[in-house]
């Protein structure tokens, strides 16, 4: 039955129905629910730094409940889409029901969309890339996966990295700097990879192609059965999935930086370039990607055996009220340059 405490993500599409069916400031019951009642309830709850034993984890990596977890994410997502789209398109644009339902799709595609996406374009499995092909897609953020894996992998907490936020750097910014340096980093990626296996960048093996005619698809048959007005509001929620995505992002490496080594390359990826969290909510709403720094120096290891390990710098609460304090610049500023200022002295 522990197996079965990452469903816990599933309430979120519980409240989504519930938002699409309410009125008034009740369709923001989502938002109110995990960045509002999460993160207060974590404040009250102790992190768990607790880690499968050597033996226990290589049990549990293939375990197939944890895959199938994450899987029931395709339909229960696409489903909650589609209704999405007949909902909206019955609510009058502009109202508080109309940016209420906007904002808790957004959530749906930043948590499963997105999330899972990334989880699962990790796996080696062409199946189950493919379906994290799909989530991303329904997020209209299909290029995460070349840039993710070939190049924030690859240059995390270095100045390279789009995605890593260098110290003071503004959120508000970032969520720029970091969305659109991605994007064309990953047309950079997918077109020296065809070329250094002879092949030419205008071809459909070419991912980033393949996905541009994704995205105008999906775009083209919404607009196409449910008009402008929908439209507007899909691209409204993709949008927000996308900042959640990169919020997660700020928060993941801020002010963490890599030493060049004496040949002029970095040094090797390590635990203490990514920031912690070890609060058991947010851990069980993102498939334990608040265990990041172990994910970072092991990129394939599944979601369910990443470890807290002591030389992890730790944030002071989960996830989704670190992603709350980053919208409170000052505040951020003051507590994170401190903790920054603490690491540093070690």
């Amino acid at each position: 039955m522990k197996r079965l405490k990452y469903l816990l993500v599933y309430t979120l599409p519980i409240t989504v129905y519930f938002s699409f069916n309410s009125t008034g400031a009740m369709t923001f019951i989502p938002f109110i629910i995990f960045f509002g009642f999460v993160p207060l309830l974590e404040l009250f709850l102790k992190p768990d730094a607790s880690n499968f034993d050597k033996e226990t984890a290589t049990a549990e990596k293939n375990n197939p409940v944890y895959d199938w977890v994450m899987y029931l994410s395709l339909p229960v997502q696409l489903g909650m889409l589609v209704y999405f789209l007949f909902v909206i398109q019955e609510t009058p644009f502009g109202t508080t029901e109309f940016f209420g339902r906007v904002s808790a799709m957004g959530l749906m595609c930043g948590v499963l969309g997105i999330n899972v996406g990334h989880e699962l374009g990790h796996r080696r499995s062409r199946r189950e890339q493919l379906i994290g092909e799909i989530l991303l897609l329904t997020s209209l953020d299909t290029h995460f996966l070349p840039y993710h894996n070939g190049g924030h992998h690859k240059d995390v907490a270095t100045p390279n990295d789009a995605a890593t936020a260098k110290k003071n750097q503004i959120l508000f910014t970032f969520w720029i700097t970091s969305h659109f340096g991605s994007y064309f980093k990953a047309w950079r990626l997918e077109n020296e990879r065809l070329q250094q296996q002879g092949k030419s960048p205008f071809s459909i093996q070419n991912r980033m192609i393949v996905y541009s005619f994704a995205n105008i698809a999906l775009l083209g048959l919404i607009f196409y059965f449910f008009g402008t007005h929908v439209l507007i509001a899909f691209i409204a929620a993709a949008i927000l999935g996308i900042m959640l995505l990169e919020t997660v992002n700020y928060i993941e490496h801020y002010g963490l930086m890599r030493k060049k080594t004496e040949t002029g390359t970095y040094e090797r990826v390590k635990h203490h370039h990514s920031w912690n969290s070890d609060h058991p909510i947010g851990r069980l709403l993102l498939f334990n990607l608040s265990r990041h720094s172990d994910h970072h120096y092991n990129g394939s290891k599944k979601y369910a055996v990443l470890k807290s390990l002591p030389q992890s710098p730790q944030m002071p609460t989960g996830y989704p009220g670190m992603m709350v304090l980053a919208l409170f610049q000052p505040l951020w500023f003051i507590l994170m340059n401190r903790k920054l200022k603490t690491l540093q002295e070690s």
